[in-house]
């Protein structure tokens, strides 16, 4: 029976693109020429349609789609700050009737001026100007600055721990401090005063059902939140202004000298951590920048205006409402009192909650696909291991990484299991993001630097660094009470980035490369050499090295380790994923030969890493061309091609030697690069080989060797007379075959010297 009856070969069509490709290609060419003829009738309406078109084809341009996917995506962390951001401004002053007009007109104050220096003056207007190919974050800040000097990796690497540690807080405490709205509502107060686990168990269904579906893409997510938003955004304004009512007088909170003037006032009960309250309004604002790649620069600035007003009316309602409520005897006693809910109707509350634990999920997605950007950033620059990516939607911002996302899923978790409540989580909320905004600013003050605009990068890094100094200070004091796992989690990611990026530093001092010169002799000599059986008909070799014109050391001494790899074809292929979704193409280098190949592959984003499919092609394609001799397989295996010989796929993983001359620093990052990477994968699951049985080679890592001590022979020895005797034997018994030699030789001579004398001397008369 045939073997193709029992398995299938790896195959792949005629077509480069699937029908469901052309058809989304189409799609978007109709898009883009709809989008051309759109501009074109906005070219003859005047100036206005002039700046308008000039707008829609540049990076700042806006598209209601985008724009909702942008209020889903971006806003979800910033929009929860006013759950919270009273509530904990009157537990420090100790409590509403404490909350007087001075205090009141001052936390407002500092409130809006936060926002507007820190969120848009800082990262709407400068941040968001400075990105890299359309990507913002602090990783994309720091490939666009790193060749001014090596130090800035220790900013960027401590910044983007801890964003990645606050990604782990933020659905933790959002959803948490949402679900607990539930407690406020007259019908469910008996309910979780019976069970008090019931808010943890709410919310660990949630967190547990969100990161679940990250896999569908965040375009999807984001088109449905972003309604929910709209409204979210739109029930804080309105309740903003009926609480404010016809009384406009708190306005006068815009004033800066309200705040600055409570702040260093003695009225002022928390001190400096006054700040730290402040700063939760501010929360979102790293969001902004990090997910500009996901949603476009430009529907950031369309939506953002929308949002600040609604943010600034609701705490604007909220300190209305203190006010008019500051002696009120009902609310005197209340236990937790939050402004947000109180100020609102017991009917309209049942909404509020509602609409609350979903912007509590929407700032978790927020850091999430935040999370997920600055991860690849980071493997791109070497900081992390190489991960499986996907990208799920049609843009290539649109990623998804599944180990993160269960890493992040897990992580969370255990933050419920340790603090419970968002009351003990919002202790340790925010300290990381403090660390972030400082390290963005010295990032942002080296750039704007080195552009030449040197008065206005000390202005920016005064201004700043001195407010967000501030927020530091004031969230430290959080430290003993939950403060000490964000830190601890920062520490955490930071060594591991740390660690990887040395080990990745060694190994590329260490890494060479041959040239065909200097490789293919030993390769021809090996290929023509029938005594030694063959290994494979095709030995496979992944390599990182997309350059074809030479051959990694590493695969060539694989070949020659310990019994030689006999083949008929040697391949070294490379992957490379482009920033089209649909690239499928490959290049190949043979050097002359019909038995060595460098091949490098370049597949879309979007495309599936189909390799052992693809690797067959490209056989087929020489061995028809006549570049790769022709190959039967007579056997059955796996891939049940029989036009092609077996393969054996080798992978070659590093390992450090003893005789490696390297500090005890360097040997502890390679050790824990090589523990990490070993948890993280390997491309045997990235690239589909499993089934394939692959070779996974160690090959010694020297870095620089030191030479050895030589040894000292120690224990008995020989005498000189025994010595002396075995010598002589030894001569003797070495002499007598040289003498017969020598005889033979003699006689042989002597034979032809009298034959030559006879015949040269003639005999005389």
């Amino acid at each position: 029976m045939p073997q193709g009856n029992f398995t299938n070969a790896p195959k792949v069509s005629r077509r480069v693109l699937t029908k469901e490709e052309r058809a989304e290609l189409a799609k978007q060419e109709e898009i883009k020429q709809k989008e051309a003829e759109r501009l074109a009738k906005a070219q003859s309406r005047g100036p206005l349609g002039r700046w308008w078109a000039r707008l829609q084809s540049g990076p700042d341009r806006v598209t209601f789609g985008m724009a909702i996917v942008a209020l889903g995506v971006v806003y979800g962390d910033i929009g929860t700050s006013p759950l919270y951001t009273a509530q904990t401004f009157l537990s420090g002053q100790g409590g509403l009737a404490n909350a007087d007009a001075e205090s009141v007109y001052g936390m407002l104050s500092l409130v809006f001026w936060s926002i507007t220096l820190i969120t848009t003056v800082k990262y709407v207007f400068i941040a968001m100007r400075i990105d890299n190919k359309g990507e913002g974050g602090i990783f994309a800040l720091y490939s666009l600055i790193r060749k001014y000097g090596a130090w800035l990796t220790i900013p960027a690497m401590l910044g983007g721990a801890a964003f990645l540690a606050d990604s782990v807080l933020t659905p933790a405490v959002s959803i948490s401090s949402a679900v607990e709205g539930l407690k406020t509502i007259p019908l469910m107060e008996p309910l979780f005063g019976e069970n008090a686990n019931l808010t943890v168990m709410i919310t660990v269904v949630i967190i547990v059902v969100l990161f679940s579906v990250q896999s569908r893409g965040t375009e999807r997510i984001g088109k449905v939140f972003g309604s929910l938003v709209l409204v979210w955004f739109s029930f804080l304004a309105v309740v903003g202004v009926a609480n404010i009512g016809g009384d406009w007088t708190i306005l006068a909170a815009l004033n800066p000298v309200y705040g600055l003037k409570f702040l260093f006032s003695p009225h002022n009960a928390a001190g400096i951590a006054l700040m730290g309250t402040v700063f939760l309004s501010t929360t979102g604002a790293e969001a902004l920048y990090s997910d500009m790649g996901h949603v476009g620069r430009g529907n950031i600035y369309f939506t953002w205006p929308f949002i600040k007003v609604a943010l600034v009316l609701n705490y604007f309602g909220q300190g209305s409402w203190i006010l008019r409520n500051q002696h009120n005897p009902e609310l005197a006693n209340m236990q937790g009192l939050n402004p947000f809910f109180q100020m609102m109707n017991p009917n309209v509350r049942y909404v509020a909650v509602l609409l609350s634990v979903t912007a509590g999920v929407i700032a978790s997605q927020a850091l999430i696909t935040g999370a997920f950007t600055m991860v690849s950033e980071a493997t791109s620059l070497n900081w992390m291991p190489h991960l499986q990516v996907r990208y799920p939607a049609r843009t290539r911002g649109q990623l998804y990484i599944p180990a993160i996302n269960v890493v992040l899923c897990v992580a969370t978790l255990a933050v419920l299991a340790i603090f419970r409540d968002s009351e003990h989580i919002s202790a340790a909320y925010g300290l990381a993001l403090t660390i972030t905004m400082i390290t963005t600013t010295v990032l942002l003050a080296v750039y704007i630097w080195h552009e030449g605009r040197r008065v206005g990068a000390i202005v920016f890094t005064v201004v700043f660094l001195a407010i967000q100094t501030m927020f530091f200070i004031a969230s430290m004091a959080k430290f003993l009470h939950g403060g000490w796992f964000t830190m601890l989690l920062t520490l955490a990611i930071l060594s591991i980035m740390y660690t990887w990026n040395e080990g990745t530093n060694l190994e590329r001092a260490q890494r060479r490369h041959m040239a065909p010169k200097d490789c293919l002799p030993a390769l021809d000599r090996l290929h023509g050499d029938f005594r030694i059986p063959y290994f494979a008909d095709n030995i496979i070799y992944l390599t990182s090295d997309a350059e074809l014109k030479r051959l990694d050391t590493d695969i060539f001494f694989s070949i020659f380790a310990d019994h030689p790899k006999r083949a008929r074809a040697w391949w070294a292929v490379s992957v490379q994923t482009t920033d089209e979704p649909f690239t499928r193409e490959y290049a190949v280098e043979n050097f002359g030969t019909n038995y060595l190949f460098r091949v490098r592959i370049r597949l879309g984003f979007k495309v599936n890493q189909s390799i052992p499919a693809y690797l067959h092609q490209i056989m087929h394609d020489l061995s028809k061309s006549g570049e790769l001799p022709q190959q039967k397989s007579i056997y059955p295996k796996v891939d049940a091609d029989p036009q092609i010989g077996t393969i054996r796929y080798v992978l070659i993983h590093k390992a450090l030697m003893p005789e490696s001359k390297i500090s005890s620093r360097g040997a502890l990052s390679l050790q824990v690069k090589y523990a990490i990477r070993h948890v993280a994968g390997s491309p045997v699951k990235w690239f589909g080989l499993a089934p394939y049985n692959p070779l996974v080679e160690t090959q010694p890592l020297f870095v620089s060797t030191r030479r050895v001590p030589r040894l000292q022979r120690v224990g008995s020895r020989p005498s000189a007379t025994g010595f002396a005797q075995q010598r002589k034997s030894g001569e003797k018994a070495a002499e007598k075959p040289a003498k017969k030699s020598q005889e033979k030789t003699t006689e042989k001579t002597g034979k032809t010297d009298r034959v030559e004398s006879s015949s040269a001397s003639p005999r005389l008369p």
